[in-house]
């Protein structure tokens, strides 16, 4: 019996993309849940795109993470729950931040190898509706009754319940093994590269600007789905300007002098959900659907910002994009200066303005202002963190499809845990 030859990877297609606007947390989305968010999303895709009816779509990969147990087959309910096949399966993936990137990437690698002809990707999050544990010291109490052996001991092990049981462990956006939140690992980096608080003040207003222009000519219209109120993303405020947000007082890095970062600098708490659809050039072209770009390289990485360098900035919690672009570059045989359009997920001001001096200090050239981020990012829609890959994949994917002719885009999110996922869209 002859080896099985290895299948020749195939280009796969940005079709489209299909989000909620994006709300800040305890506001419009406060009761509804990922499903509920996720559905919507994938509901908007399916109408825009046809994708009604029997076997339209192979897969469906999603995530999300803040996550209630209900949660735990995210995808495929929110797939029971939609307009697409019910029969249509589903899985779910988590990379904190990079969720919603990483589910594009597993999705792409299936339609690449043959093995599927059609997916959509995406991801939710609600920082509204956190999922609260039990105490740990009830939980262990509740178990030792659960396992009992008799009706005595199953009460003896319940009078040990105390009132400080009862209080319940509320999620922490800190990093488990530092105990800082990513705010204050992101001021620990500002401060190594020197980041100034004018800059990252201007970065955020440029993006206010961007995403409120992108609106106004109607850039969005046929990206984002209308939801419970909302049209366009709550967090937008097209009137910032560096004078308004220079009056914002910091709020992260104040053990040391001259804090840097507002909460006008740094990224929201935010509810939310986003997907993309993907596909084989083939099954696009017979659905007379027009890709908008091609996905065609990806890379990830890690930094070790527990015992690294993190004060000398170099593996700071948020700065893997730093290691994971250069090398996606040189394996692709490219460099900064090939790129018509750059999106970084603004995170922070200064994560993004440290990652563009990393690249530079790594080899690559500068990053032309005019080309990043033109229709506006995280700062100034939010992030719900699973959601934010999806976003821009489908953002970027258009705004290069509107250029008309061929282009490059880079894509670079960096994530909880110390973590970076990387990507290129192309069209030709």
């Amino acid at each position: 019996m002859s080896p099985l030859k290895p299948p020749r990877a195939r280009r796969v297609a940005v079709v489209g993309g299909a989000r909620v606007p994006f709300a800040r947390s305890d506001g419009p989305y406060a009761t509804a849940s990922n499903q509920e968010m996720l559905t919507a999303a994938l509901d908007g895709l399916v109408e825009r795109h046809g994708l009604q009816g029997p076997g339209a779509v192979g897969e469906f990969v999603a995530g999300a993470v803040l996550k209630h147990s209900r949660d735990f087959n995210l995808a495929r309910e929110t797939v029971l729950g939609s307009t697409l096949d019910p029969r249509t399966p589903a899985y779910d993936v988590q990379q904190a931040c990079g969720t919603g990137l990483q589910a594009v990437i597993a999705a792409a690698n299936k339609i690449a190898l043959g093995q599927t002809e059609s997916a959509v990707a995406g991801g939710a999050d609600t920082a509204s509706d956190a999922p609260l544990g039990v105490n740990d010291r009830l939980r262990r109490i509740l178990l030792e009754a659960r396992r009992a052996k008799s009706p005595g001991a199953r009460v003896k092990a319940l009078a040990k319940i105390r009132p400080a049981h009862l209080v319940p462990d509320i999620p922490r956006n800190a990093e488990p093994r530092t105990g800082l939140s990513m705010g204050e690992h992101a001021a620990v980096t500002a401060r190594a590269w020197g980041i100034t608080r004018e800059a990252q003040d201007e970065l955020a207003a440029t993006s206010h600007q961007r995403l409120a222009a992108a609106y106004e000519r109607g850039f969005f219209q046929d990206l984002v789905v209308p939801f419970r109120g909302l049209a366009r993303d709550q967090n937008l405020r097209p009137g910032s300007t560096v004078e308004k947000l220079a009056a914002l007082k910091p709020v992260f890095g104040l053990d040391a002098p001259g804090p840097t970062m507002t909460a006008g600098n740094s990224t929201p708490l935010t509810d939310g959900a986003a997907t993309v659809l993907l596909a084989s050039e083939e099954w696009a072209g017979a659905r007379g659907l027009e890709p908008l770009a091609y996905l065609t390289a990806y890379e990830t990485a890690a930094v070790d910002f527990v015992g690294g360098d993190v004060a000398g900035g170099e593996d700071g919690l948020l700065m893997a994009p730093a290691y994971a672009v250069p090398r996606m570059l040189e394996r692709a045989g490219l460099g900064i200066e090939d790129f018509d359009l750059v999106e970084i997920h603004e995170a922070f001001a200064s994560q993004v303005l440290a990652t563009l001096a990393a690249w530079e200090k790594r080899g690559l050239a500068p990053v032309d202002r005019a080309r990043l981020n033109t229709a506006g990012s995280s700062l100034a829609t939010g992030h719900p963190f699973a959601a934010t890959g999806a976003r821009v994949v489908a953002t970027l994917a258009k705004l290069l499809a509107e250029r008309g002719g061929p282009g490059r885009g880079l894509i670079s999110v960096c994530a909880a845990g110390g973590q970076g996922v990387t990507a290129i869209l192309e069209r030709t």
